[in-house]
């Protein structure tokens, strides 16, 4: 009962953006861009127990310019949001962005000046993972949520005008300075 029996001739119909989704998601090359504690467990999801190798993403890159997919694990200061947003820039399109950890998503328990409360203040984030720091697991299951994203994303022109609408989207946040009350 395979799937030669349920098409007829062994012909299969699809699109191009269909077959472009389903390589890239099975090919994703992240950057490693490890600030804190939830870099360690980035690291564990690697390694044998976890095995990312499984997905498509054998090696973490060094380069950006070999990346399409940045891990942001952990809190970004105001000094190293510059540095994060020269390594997106540098990354080939298409390119992801998953922030991992309550810090890369809202700043965490650090309210202060220091410390960018989220990293959508920098760059636009395709997911967010919470937890403090959050599980292997979670980080696995959040990489498989962001396949199905990846799969559905368009190509061309189209593709072109969802980066700007999301870039453009990240830049009219207001910036944490701004921020009062108990938002900040």
């Amino acid at each position: 009962m395979g799937i030669e029996e349920k098409l007829p001739s062994g012909v299969l119909l699809t699109t191009v953006e269909g077959v472009a989704g389903y390589m890239r998601k099975a090919s994703f090359w992240p950057a490693t861009f490890g600030l804190a504690c939830c870099a360690i467990e980035m690291m564990t999801s690697g390694g044998p127990k976890y095995d990312l190798a499984r997905f498509g993403m054998e090696v973490f890159r060094a380069s950006p310019r070999q990346a399409d997919l940045m891990i942001v694990a952990g809190r970004v200061s105001q000094k190293m949001a510059p540095v994060l947003r020269q390594i997106y820039d540098q990354m080939p399109e298409p390119k992801w962005v998953l922030a991992m950890g309550v810090c890369a998503s809202s700043g965490g328990m650090f309210n202060n000046y220091a410390i960018v409360q989220g990293v959508d203040h920098v760059v636009p984030v395709d997911m967010y993972l919470p937890g403090c720091p959050p599980r292997p697991e979670m980080l696995i299951d959040a990489i498989l949520k962001l396949h199905d994203q990846v799969q559905q994303t368009k190509l061309g022109p189209n593709r072109a005008r969802e980066v700007e609408e999301r870039e453009n989207a990240a830049l009219r946040a207001l910036p944490t300075s701004e921020m009062r009350g108990l938002l900040r």
